[in-house]
């Protein structure tokens, strides 16, 4: 992954040139001060772009998958501001004293429902899920599973580097049945289930998500309300 490595000095040029990106979270994170936060550049503009809307709301909720360093708990604190409920999780016991004024963190696997459970009702539920933990593709799909029912109405759930679903070690490839685009798919299918015989096949996601949006590395998931649809032809004449 060396290869995609910025080589420039300018982190917020390379973004706000590249992406025609110049919103909030171009400084927070180009010029970043403490914890360590590695990020795709264009995965920036994508942050702002979906999670925008809930900035300002009283008490959004947002739960990240993957504490790393704590760097970009430091940066979602600073974009959501002090009123929001923000809570890292990572398996590495290390990360246990990373929680502070930025997040709380919990220590504990992704696919956990009993750990996750406990979590969402700690923080009195979830508005934003951001995937950023191990990418193993089983745990990718796992943890939607179990976080996609508990997600508010309106709210927002992104999967990030994704690019490993290309990857023989995290249990992808670009044939490999385990791939996530592959489950994607099938959500789709889901949300189209009015219009074929198969059905639904991932109750609690595919039944419950209005929108897919698929980016480079990245898939975002909309949940808002689902109705059966139906059209009306209205004016003209005949």
């Amino acid at each position: 992954m060396k290869r995609f490595a910025f080589k420039g000095d300018d982190v917020r040029a390379d973004i706000q040139g590249g992406y025609g990106y110049d919103g909030p979270l171009l400084d927070l994170f180009a010029r970043a001060e403490g914890p360590r936060i590695n990020k795709w550049h264009h995965y920036i503009p994508l942050y702002d772009r979906y999670f925008a809307p809930f900035r300002g709301r009283d008490r959004v909720r947002m739960l990240e998958i993957g504490v790393a360093k704590g760097g970009s708990l430091k940066m979602w604190r600073s974009y959501f501001g002090p009123e929001a409920t923000i809570f890292g999780i990572d398996i590495r016991e290390k990360c246990r004293g990373l929680g502070g004024a930025s997040a709380e963190v919990r220590i504990g696997s992704q696919d956990d429902p009993y750990f996750l459970g406990d979590v969402v009702a700690e923080m009195g539920g979830i508005d934003i899920v951001l995937d950023d933990g191990s990418h193993q593709m089983p745990h990718v799909r796992r943890t939607l599973e179990i976080l996609f029912p508990m997600l508010a109405p309106g709210g927002i759930y992104m999967i990030e580097d994704l690019h490993t679903a290309y990857f023989p070690g995290f249990e992808g490839g670009v044939s490999a049945e385990g791939n996530f685009f592959n489950r994607v798919r099938e959500l789709i299918d889901d949300m189209h289930h009015w219009y074929h015989p198969a059905g639904v096949k991932h109750g609690g996601v595919g039944d419950a998500v209005s929108g897919i949006h698929v980016h480079d590395s990245v898939v975002v998931f909309e949940k808002g309300p689902v109705h059966r649809p139906t059209f009306s032809l209205v004016g003209g004449e005949g």
